[in-house]
């Protein structure tokens, strides 16, 4: 699936024809459309569960006062918004398995 240290779009692409056995255009058009679908919930503010996966979250974080590390100069950090992830107890144990 991923040959380097990153997996990207088009290797996400690549698995899905490799292992579903769409088209390369099709399965780059599948990939899109999945990240859209997930794009567009958080942009709703709703959250994204993938079960086994983990859940996506848009959180609201109020300004606050922050401090400009190189000159000491204190500055106002606007509110905003961000998008959390929480892996689900699954992920975790597997990721954290070191029988792998």
């Amino acid at each position: 699936m991923a040959t380097g240290r990153n997996l990207t779009r088009q290797g996400l692409g690549q698995a899905v024809n490799d292992q579903i056995g769409l088209s390369k255009n099709d399965a780059g058009d599948l990939v899109d459309t999945f990240f859209s679908c997930i794009k567009q919930t958080l942009l709703a503010g709703e959250d994204v569960k993938l079960v086994n996966f983990g859940t996506f979250k848009v959180r609201d974080k109020s300004s606050r006062k922050g401090r400009n590390p190189q000159t000491g100069e204190t500055l106002e950090i606007s509110k905003r918004r961000i998008v959390t992830f929480k892996p689900s107890k699954i992920l975790r144990e597997k990721v954290n398995d070191n029988s792998c």
